[in-house]
């Protein structure tokens, strides 16, 4: 993994500079395979097939706590700005953590995210056009 790249790609999502699906490509070119975002030790951890790690910060000021109910409704609208919307991810930030997640998986090669809540509730959402795996 490049940690210059991984580093600038984060660095971008924070200041909104360029949109998820190029972020996915960059990570993946780069050999990250998934990342966790942290929203209670505001961080990012990328993780490539090899077992390398890469922590960067989320260093936006003035978050809120992470509520305690988790809220799948107020997630999915979240979501959804930012999909047709092109909401900043530092609003998205703050609304999911409003909604109660506490922290989500983005897995690139398996194209989806699963966000979680205090309490272990989840749920997992599908990269635009992604077909979930039949089961």
């Amino acid at each position: 993994m490049n940690t210059e790249i991984i580093v600038a790609a984060a660095r971008a999502t924070l200041d909104g500079s360029i949109p998820f699906p190029e972020v996915v490509r960059r990570l993946m070119e780069t050999g990250v395979e998934y990342y966790h975002v942290d929203y209670v030790a505001l961080r990012k951890c990328f993780y490539s097939a090899t077992g390398d790690v890469v922590t960067t910060p989320i260093s936006y000021e003035g978050l809120p706590a992470v509520a305690e109910v988790f809220d799948v409704a107020e997630l999915c609208e979240a979501i959804l700005d930012s999909q047709r919307h092109g909401q900043h991810y530092r609003d998205f930030t703050t609304r999911a953590m409003k909604a109660g997640v506490q922290g989500y998986m983005v897995f690139l090669r398996g194209q989806r995210v699963t966000y979680w809540g205090r309490r272990g509730d989840q749920h997992t959402e599908w990269f635009l056009g992604a077909e979930p795996c039949s089961q």
